[in-house]
């Protein structure tokens, strides 16, 4: 039985998509400069505001750190912009004069945008710049424990696009997130594509909606590192990428995954650069909080790694940057093999290149499908053998899985929300960005004949019974 609350927040929604869907109108009519004044604009107002919708966040959801919130918000609100700002989406974008054919660029028109509680302010940047971009408009929904820093976060989008010319219901945020209202947005008539990150949950909710959907799935991120690798570099990438926001984005590495030959310089260079190893007793007692009836633990997401501790009953220490312990197996019963979201690292030992290949598959498939896999060596012919056929829509070298993933450090699209393609449930295993946000028309000209029919050709004899 729907509450008042529900219906309030049903009401809601769809006031907001018939605003939503006169101040497209008016965007789908605007000229390709009057678009990038707008997405400019939006751009330079949550690099203003990176810092406030950070510690908003954080006070918000517990989850994370202020200085690495604020890094996400400038991710999305610079580098994002700026892997955009130069595309075309108004009018014919592509002319093919060689084949006679011209691409135009349409909107989709509404998207809805579901956000975590994980990155509840880039998360929202990012999806108004490309939704915007595209000529779109966008609704989100936040995620209950994230409303007030999401709503912040549409409201200093909203207000920044309109300064620069668009029209008012552009850009909103659903004030009272309920079940019924993503439920209401994600399959309302007027709703034209679900842009979806979250959890599992949400986004076969998505999927299931009978709209066009893009979705994500989770990152448990296996980690190769060879012994031609450059072991301090590689610890040093692996920490920082680890570490970062506490380890909230999905494309964190979970498992690292060391060959036997350099095992032992490995584990030096992770506790000399601030990696707490775990005795057996310590391990048991934090893969007591790591999972709860059979899923993820949330109060462990996001935390630091001594808050972690304290929680199973260890003592951390004050400088301990994340915690590894050495695991074997693979399963819901060794709760360090499973996506963690916090600074907490399995650490498997491998004795070559195909033992780490199998062992990252079965990684994989227990929890990662089309997500990221990383390696670190520095012998081609090994990455080329190892990354070739793994089931992953990004595969890092060289690199922390975090930043590379989404695009920070490696040459692919800057973005937040990270396809897994088929073999994960998604339907692309492309960075989203917008180019996944307008459809593309094809304008072709006649250049041939059909061939001429062949009167003289002996006709076919009938079938006969």
């Amino acid at each position: 039985m729907l509450r008042d609350i529900d219906l309030q927040s049903i009401q809601e929604v769809r006031d907001y998509l018939e605003q939503a869907k006169e101040a497209q109108k008016i965007l789908g009519k605007m000229t390709q400069s009057e678009i990038d004044k707008i997405v400019e604009n939006m751009s330079n107002a949550g690099r203003e505001a990176a810092e406030k919708l950070a510690v908003m966040a954080v006070e918000e959801t517990r989850f994370g750190n202020v200085p690495d919130k604020v890094t996400k918000n400038l991710f999305a609100a610079n580098d994002v912009y700026n892997s955009i700002k130069d595309i075309k989406t108004v009018g014919i974008i592509n002319r093919d004069e060689e084949n006679r054919v011209w691409e135009v660029a349409q909107p989709v028109g509404i998207v809805a945008g579901i956000v975590p509680s994980t990155n509840p302010t880039s998360t929202a940047i990012f999806k108004s710049l490309i939704a915007v971009k595209a000529r779109n408009a966008i609704i989100f929904s936040p995620h209950p424990s994230a409303a007030k820093a999401t709503v912040e976060a549409a409201k200093i989008m909203q207000e920044a696009a309109e300064r620069a010319g668009a029209p008012k219901g552009l850009i909103s945020c659903i004030m009272q997130p309920t079940l019924a209202a993503t439920n209401e947005l994600m399959k309302h008539k007027l709703t034209d594509v679900i842009l979806a990150t979250g959890g599992p949950g949400m986004v076969k909710a998505a999927y299931s909606s009978g709209k066009p959907a893009y979705g994500v799935g989770p990152g448990n991120v296996p980690v190769y590192i060879h012994e031609s690798a450059d072991v301090a570099k590689a610890i040093e990438l692996i920490i920082e990428s680890k570490t970062f926001d506490y380890g909230t984005i999905c494309a964190s590495e979970q498992a690292l995954l060391v060959d036997e030959s350099i095992k032992e310089k490995v584990v030096a260079e992770l506790k000399q650069q601030g990696a707490y190893f775990l005795n057996e007793d310590e391990k048991r007692k934090v893969e007591s909080v790591i999972m709860v009836n059979g899923s993820l633990n949330a109060k462990i997401v996001g935390k630091a790694p001594q808050v972690i501790g304290e929680m199973a009953g260890i003592e951390v220490p004050a400088d301990a940057k994340l915690l590894v312990a050495e695991e074997t197996r693979v399963g819901k019963e060794y709760p360090f093999s499973i996506e963690k979201l916090s600074p907490t690292l399995a650490f498997y030992t491998v004795k070559d290149l195909e033992e780490a290949s199998a062992l990252a598959q079965e990684l994989l498939v227990f929890g990662g499908l089309g997500h990221t896999v990383g390696i670190h060596a520095q012998d081609e012919k090994v990455i080329e053998a190892y990354t070739i056929d793994k089931p992953a829509g990004r595969i890092i070298v060289n690199a922390g899985t975090t930043f590379g993933a989404i695009g920070a450090t490696v040459n692919v699209m800057p973005s937040l929300t990270l396809g897994c393609g088929a073999i994960g449930n998604n339907i692309t295993s492309d960075n989203v960005t917008v180019k996944h946000l307008f459809n593309i028309k094809r304008v072709a000209f006649g250049v041939r004949e059909m061939p001429k029919k062949d009167e003289n050709a002996q006709k076919q004899p009938a079938l006969t019974k």
